[in-house]
Formats: structure tokens, sequence, C-alpha cells
């Protein structure tokens, strides 16, 4: 497999609505930390994350969580 492109070197912290959405494994999308397609003919596939009430969520940007797509604070060992 492919090793992702480290967007950032620190996590996004949002608040979501409840709802699907699909974080960028890959770490090419130009929407971070949400997948635009940029994927395509790559290993890389985006991860659904469903959220069912609303809340603050930590995505991982350097693509190398042990917890995506939450981070883990894997970057800091990169």
């Amino acid at each position: 497999m492919s090793k992702p492109v480290i967007a950032d070197t620190k996590p996004v912290v949002l608040d979501l609505e409840a709802g699907d959405y699909y974080w960028c494994s890959c770490g090419q999308s130009s929407k971070q930390p949400y997948c635009d397609g940029s994927h395509k003919g790559t290993d890389f596939t985006p991860m659904k994350y469903t959220v069912e009430a609303p809340q603050k969520v930590a995505f991982c940007l350097c693509k190398h969580s042990n917890n995506s797509p939450l981070c883990d604070g894997s970057h800091s060992k990169l």
C-alpha cells in the first residue's frame, strides 16, 4: 500500500452536526479533512465517519493515526 501525504502535522478540531462525513485518507484532498476525490487512481479510499449527535472532534491530518479518522497524537512522532 502507498503512503499517504501528510496534509498537516496537527489535527483539525471541528464542531460537527449529526450526519455522515467522509475523511480523506490519502492526504491529497484540497478540502482537508474531507475527501474531494483526489484519491482516484490510488490505493486509498475515503473513510466514512458518522456523527449521531452534535460533537467536537479532532480529525487527523497527518494520516498516520491508529485511530483514524480521529487524531491519536501520531503526528508528534513524524
